[in-house]
């Protein structure tokens, strides 16, 4: 290995420096900071983008993010499918729409509806376009939000889908980080940056008010005020069947929640749920709960319902249903409510299924569907007028699908698929399991040449996450398998402790004080696949985002004898202070509080920042961040880079001024980017 095997002579062999000297870094658009910044993506381009191969995996991510032949997944509203869609001459994007029944017939005339370039345009604000919360049943009126550069912080307008106009004097949120819903067309339920005092340490709204039609903002009446501690409030709106019912979730921490039902008469009263559960959906009169813990004889992991309108006359909760229960080797993960049945997606040692249940004689019956075997299925799309489904299906080598399915009539119809973007001549797929240091079976997929010959010296891609319940599957990755697979290299995927896979045990396995075992896992499953005879250390390298970035920023300081390449983006890093940073006291209940002096001993034992040493060598890593990520701070990324100059490392970094937590905020951007990581992984590992 290159980068270990040939340490620096002149590496700083200097003590750790002070902390409070990069704290300067954390100034987000400071003009040292920035500085700072453009020098290093400078350095890096310089490095990456004058390799010959550049232009070539550029040209080709492009390529494929602007493919006109991609699906158009949709979502159903009423007699409508709506559609956002980006392209070369839609550089930001175009909100559409077109009747179910042309969108059957595989229509190209769409009705567009909101043109985000043209918006962008005439208001000389960079707009990225980033969701629609409609007013069903009728879905004439919408919420709209926009966020400059794509931050999390954004603005909502009311919009009138047959006018096509922003409604004058309508619903208008200035830019804030907010939770909205609707309650009735006339009145909006909201949590946002009321002025001094309003936010949460998180810099969330903690504080839930009604918003009437025709009264300002500021005269909105106040339903739930949170304490200051607490980590968010959200407003839930539920519809099945005309019922049209509207929660409020209130977030204790990012696992503890307490849920109130809004009164038809405005109040609010208190559903009496265990703290660690979900609402799930609204279906004949019961509402679904997910529950993350015991809770009267029920497992942890289940799918149970309630009577709504016995609550509602009783202030309590009487009889509970059982709806389904995967047990310990499966999770739930998407819920739907149709019109005459609840469809649900789980995985069963991380395998794709779809259930049809319905409510026959108070009780919950569940049919097993022998659809998308072999697949990830995903319900793309359902609304509860009618028993449309939108269903999706992919795999490692299998490109993405879109069916009409309707199971009560017996139709399924494949709408529209992709053509395979890169080419998988002799490629398969295993499904292995590595055993971590505690003796844990931990899953783990590889995608390889079949036949290929062992000899340690291919290089090799292994991607994780492991954290806040989030189960990764073994999706279609198109620009994956063009710039890694289709040139020469091998791919795993690990399931690793902290994340979704087993359900909530797998999840609280890997909280806080055992947050090692997520990392545990993940080195199990490289040394597994090494030990097979596929590669070895210098051609073994590792990507993660976000969680998954605090999860390479460990391999980089605990284990950095495994690896040669490490792509380590938008992450945590420093573990000391990430509480003190945007959005980061909000996972507090994920990886504890630096704070508390018994919790940081433990924190302190895989704080990348802090476990960097001048003496050891490293991969020469790859951080990537936003300068416009509101949610994990770029300083993590800033910071690391900067102390292991301090050390005497190298290493690359590239931030993106613009784009939000994502990375970026158009299809350009992603290309360059995507380019960028893989040439950086080709260059590392062959």
């Amino acid at each position: 290995m290159d980068s270990l095997d040939d340490p620096s002579e002149n590496r700083n062999q200097a003590e750790v420096p002070d902390e409070q000297s990069l704290l300067w870094l954390e100034e987000i658009e400071g003009e040292r900071a920035l500085g700072w910044v453009k020098e290093q993506n400078a350095s890096t381009l310089q490095a990456l983008t004058s390799d010959p191969r550049f232009e070539e995996y550029q040209r080709e991510a492009l390529q494929i993010l602007t493919a006109s032949d991609r699906i158009t997944y949709g979502t159903l509203r009423g007699e409508f499918v709506y559609n956002f869609w980006r392209d070369e001459e839609h550089v930001r994007g175009i909100w559409r729409r077109m009747s179910l029944k042309r969108f059957k017939q595989d229509s190209r005339e769409w009705d567009i509806l909101l043109d985000i370039d043209q918006l962008a345009e005439s208001e000389k604000e960079n707009w990225i376009y980033k969701g629609v919360d409609s007013l069903g049943p009728a879905h004439e009126r919408c919420i709209i939000e926009l966020a400059p550069g794509g931050t999390d912080t954004a603005v909502y307008r009311e919009f009138d889908i047959p006018s096509r106009t922003f409604v004058k004097d309508g619903f208008n949120v200035p830019l804030a980080k907010t939770n909205l819903c609707w309650e009735n067309r006339d009145q909006l339920l909201i949590a946002t940056d009321w002025g001094e005092g309003s936010l949460n340490t998180s810099g969330y709204a903690r504080i839930l008010k009604r918003w009437k039609r025709g009264t300002p903002l500021s005269k909105a009446e106040t339903l739930l005020e949170t304490d200051v501690e607490e980590t968010f409030i959200y407003p839930i709106d539920l519809e099945h069947a005309g019922q049209r019912v509207c929660f409020v979730m209130r977030g204790h921490d990012f696992y503890h929640f307490s849920f109130y039902l809004v009164n038809s008469a405005g109040t609010l009263s208190q559903l009496p749920l265990p703290p660690k559960c979900s609402l799930s959906g609204l279906f004949e009169g019961q509402l679904l709960i997910e529950l993350k813990e015991e809770w009267r004889g029920f497992a942890a992991g289940a799918l149970i319902s309630i009577s709504l309108a016995d609550f509602q006359k009783t202030g309590k909760i009487g009889e509970v249903l059982t709806v389904y229960d995967p047990g310990e080797t499966g999770t739930v993960s998407q819920v739907r409510c149709a019109k005459d049945a609840v469809y649900l997606t789980g995985i069963e040692h991380v395998s794709s299924q779809i259930r049809e249940l319905r409510l026959q004689d108070h009780q919950w019956q569940a049919r097993l569907l022998p659809w998308g075997a072999n697949d990830v299925i995903s319900i793309s799309s359902s609304d509860s007028s009618s028993n449309d489904l939108l269903l999706a299906r992919d795999g490692f080598l299998q490109p993405n699908s879109l069916y009409y399915v309707n199971f009560t009539e017996g139709i399924d119809e494949q709408l529209q698929s992709t053509p395979a973007r890169f080419d998988t001549s002799g490629l398969t797929v295993e499904k292995h399991f590595a055993i971590s240091r505690d003796k844990t079976e931990v899953p783990y997929f590889i995608v390889y040449q079949k036949g290929m010959k062992l000899d340690h010296s291919a290089p090799v891609l292994q991607y994780g996450y492991g954290g806040f319940e989030i189960s990764i599957l073994p999706h279609y990755s198109p620009i994956m398998g063009k710039l890694w697979l289709e040139k020469g290299g091998v791919y795993v995927l690990a399931n690793i402790r902290g994340g979704g896979e087993y359900g909530p045990r797998w999840h609280d396995s890997a909280l806080q004080e055992h947050r090692q075992r997520a990392y545990d896992d993940f080195f199990a499953v490289a040394e597994a696949v090494q030990s097979r005879g596929f590669s070895s250390p210098k051609h073994y390298g590792v990507m993660g985002r976000s969680n998954g970035g605090l999860l390479m920023g460990v391999a980089l300081t605990q284990r950095p004898e495994l690896f040669n390449a490490i792509v380590c983006g938008v992450p945590l890093l420093d573990m000391k202070r990430f509480n003190k940073l945007l959005a980061g006291a909000s996972w507090m209940a994920e990886y504890g509080n630096p704070d508390l002096p018994e919790q940081w001993d433990f924190i302190s034992q895989y704080s990348p920042f802090h476990n960097l040493k001048a003496e050891q060598a490293y991969p020469k890593v790859y951080f990537f961040t936003s300068t416009k990520d509101d949610r994990v701070h770029p300083g993590h990324a800033r910071k690391m880079a900067a102390r292991m100059a301090q050390l005497g490392h190298e290493f690359f970094y590239y931030e993106n001024i613009e784009g939000g937590h994502k990375g970026n905020a158009n299809q350009k951007q992603e290309a360059m980017l995507s380019a960028l990581e893989y040439l950086y992984l080709m260059r590392q590992l062959t």
